[in-house]
């Protein structure tokens, strides 16, 4: 006997993808336009540029669900690697080196990657 959610798991696996690819969107409008709050003075122009693109548009792309598998894995990359550039170094624990976030999206997008666009997807309209 399975449990009542599992009729839901194709619709909750594609919630999953879109309100993360939203909220990671919102990591890059902050970095690109200052939206919805600036960002801190002095950050790095690469971090700004480069980290923001890949998070507003790698965002929006999972989101959407186009080329969900390529940019879920780009974004998983990202954050892997602000986790060990940003947190990692301060000191060994998420907890304490505030990289839990960091964490979190690696692995999310991670299993999007591997998993691919679900159902509410621009991928699954093409096909």
């Amino acid at each position: 006997m399975g449990h009542f959610m599992n009729r839901f798991s194709a619709q909750t696996y594609s919630l999953l993808r879109i309100v993360a690819g939203l909220l990671f969107l919102c990591h890059g409008a902050q970095k690109l336009f200052g939206f919805p709050v600036p960002m801190p003075e002095g950050a790095p122009a690469f971090i700004v540029y480069f980290a923001g693109s890949i998070e507003f548009f790698g965002g929006l792309l999972i989101a959407v669900g186009l080329f969900t598998n390529w940019a879920a894995f780009l974004c998983a990359g990202q954050m892997a690697a602000a986790y060990w550039i940003g947190h990692g170094t301060k000191a060994f624990f998420p907890l304490v080196n505030q990289g839990e976030l960091a964490v979190l999206y690696c692995f999310i997008f991670l299993y999007i990657s591997a998993n691919g666009p679900g159902i509410w997807s621009v991928d699954a309209a093409r096909k």
